[in-house]
């Protein structure tokens, strides 16, 4: 179908084996089923199609067994108060957003800077990303298949160029949004003021001055940032645990150091060539799922590959 409507445009479906398939056959094929979702989606035209969204709201319905009807989806903004919608279970995440952020008086031309994503509020405090909601996924369908981990659904910008927050300063619902996420990333941790920058956006904070708040905290190391669950790194040499935060066209390393010193390490965007993320399943000790990130970076005129582990 998608052959029909966009040509060559579409990347060659892998080819079938006709014979009974090995093991190591059953995951190349698994692993060129991967690869050919992942270039189709490369293309907005097709995943934003009717034949393409169709496709994937049939899969992800008959997989979990959730039939079309109404039902109730809470939305989390960053202040923990949160908007319930009366929707149909087999809305798609982009409608979603788009009936939450009308509701809150956001013009429409903005919704683009704003996406859903699934994350973990953790007893101590700690908050986890889990991810960002598909535009075609339907977040209903996706929170009752992650019911083990506890998410939920929330709003944040979607965008990691901090000089944009100029862009949706003049729209009240943006700005409160903007506000909402840096004052959580604050209480989280997830920025790295100086102590006179603390002082400052403390005052703000206490005065609610939003949008000099907003402007003294786009000065503030890793605002607008994205920081991941500690990880494993073997960068300077393995086995070093790191703090990582993307954004700004960075990978941000804050490693730990054997020595008890911490070393930050920057791997820039537009060096690196491709990247790879692979379940690992299981540790030796059967307690943790681990997720291997792996990406080959341009160093000084060499390229090579980078590796970060996380526990699930």
């Amino acid at each position: 179908q998608l052959r029909q409507l966009f040509g060559n445009a579409v990347p060659a479906f892998p080819p079938k084996f006709y014979l009974v398939m090995t093991k190591s056959m059953a995951d190349e094929r698994r692993s060129q089923l991967e690869q050919y979702l992942q270039n189709v989606t490369l293309d907005s035209n097709i995943t934003n199609s009717d034949v393409f969204i169709g496709f994937f709201r049939k899969l992800q319905q008959d997989t979990f067994k959730i039939q079309t009807q109404r039902a109730f989806l809470d939305v989390y903004l960053a202040d923990g108060s949160n908007i319930r919608l009366d929707i149909q279970t087999s809305d798609t995440a982009e409608r979603i957003l788009e009936v939450t952020l009308c509701k809150m008086g956001l013009s429409r031309e903005l919704i683009k800077y704003f996406s859903l994503f699934f994350f973990q509020d953790h007893d101590d405090g700690a908050l986890s990303v889990v991810k960002k909601v598909a535009e075609f996924e339907l977040p209903y369908v996706s929170l009752q298949s992650m019911k083990e981990l506890h998410c939920k659904l929330g709003i944040r910008k979607w965008y990691m160029d901090p000089s944009l927050d100029t862009l949706l300063m003049d729209c009240r619902a943006s700005l409160n949004l903007l506000y909402m996420q840096a004052i959580q990333e604050v209480k989280r941790n997830w920025v790295k003021p100086t102590e006179g920058q603390m002082q400052e956006l403390e005052f703000l904070q206490e005065n609610a001055n939003k949008a000099k708040f907003l402007e003294l905290i786009r000065e503030v190391q890793f605002y607008g940032y994205v920081r991941l669950d500690p990880c494993i790194c073997d960068c300077p040499e393995g086995g070093c645990s790191a703090d990582i935060y993307v954004g700004n066209n960075e990978i941000n390393c804050c490693i730990k150091l054997p020595i008890n010193q911490t070393k930050e390490v920057s791997f820039k965007i537009n060096r690196l060539r491709s990247w790879q993320v692979t379940f690992l399943g299981a540790t030796e000790d059967g307690e943790d799922d681990t997720l291997e990130l792996r990406f080959e970076y341009n160093d000084s005129g060499t390229w090579q590959w980078i590796i970060l582990y996380t526990k699930q």
